[in-house]
């Protein structure tokens, strides 16, 4: 049996019909709201009081903080893992990856009431009391804990894939394994460096349900600005959001643009 042909315009229809409904028209409504009063009619109140308002540009700068520190950590602790496992000669190293990627499969609110009681245990010995009013730690904890996979799986892709003839040309140029670590490793992993720091980075400054249960809800970003909002002002909720995907946007866009100016610079290696 024959199997009917479609032309490329053809198969595009679904995916259209996807963004027109799941992405277009919900960013209408955005705007919409966004720029319009309590009537409905035009207005740029809501930009004003935004900008105008020191609580909500505090709370810009507390989010950026946090997942500036969350993405930091995740690194630090994400690349070496990676490093060993890409470069390991064990047969059995897919079992240690998985051991890090096992806990997304489990519910996150179940994994965060973990935590959350894990602190608890630990104020109450003795000398640990100081864990009960941690909020900052116990919050940046909990997003490091929540999103170091997202950091791990992208650099451990992109470390595998380098070829081990570079290492080699290198040891006989007489490099040094600290040379050749910045001078090979390095720039041929930026593109997942950049994959991890975007998949952490973002998430970070919108998780309000980690900030809330660990922090005690004395720990607020920007995204639980845009739940409270949403709930009795959706105009105001409209323009934090709109905010928000600006600073999303440009984190996407210039690492975007680093991780092509690396690949290139890759390349010419």
């Amino acid at each position: 049996m024959k199997l009917p042909r479609f032309s490329r315009k053809t198969l595009c229809i679904p995916y259209a019909v996807f963004l027109v409904f799941f992405v277009v028209l919900p960013m209408l409504v955005i705007f919409f709201y966004a720029f319009t009063d309590e009537n409905l009619h035009p207005s740029f109140g809501a930009f004003i009081k935004f900008f105008s308002d020191p609580t909500k540009l505090s709370t810009i700068v507390y989010s950026l903080v946090i997942a500036l520190i969350t993405t930091i950590l995740c690194l630090l602790i994400a690349y070496p893992v990676a490093y060993i496992l890409a470069r390991s000669k064990m047969k059995k190293k897919f079992i240690i990856l998985m051991l890090f990627v096992l806990p997304m499969w489990i519910n996150f609110v179940l994994r965060v009431n973990a935590i959350r009681e894990l602190f608890n245990l630990l104020a109450s010995l003795k000398g640990m009391g100081w864990l009960a009013s941690a909020n900052y730690f116990k919050t940046v904890f909990g997003m490091v804990y929540d999103f170091l996979p997202f950091m791990i799986l992208p650099l451990y892709t992109t470390m595998l894939k380098i070829d081990n003839s570079l290492y080699e040309a290198s040891a006989d140029l007489g490099a040094s394994a600290a040379t050749t670590f910045f001078r090979v490793t390095v720039p041929l992993s930026m593109p997942g460096i950049m994959s991890g720091v975007t998949m952490v980075f973002l998430p970070s400054m919108t998780n309000y349900v980690v900030s809330d249960m660990l922090g005690n809800a004395k720990v607020t970003i920007i995204g639980k600005f845009i739940s409270d909002y949403f709930g009795n002002d959706w105009h105001m909720g409209s323009m934090i959001a709109l905010v928000l995907l600006v600073v999303v946007f440009l984190s996407t866009w210039l690492s975007g643009g680093f991780k092509s100016e690396e690949n290139v610079r890759g390349t010419s290696l």
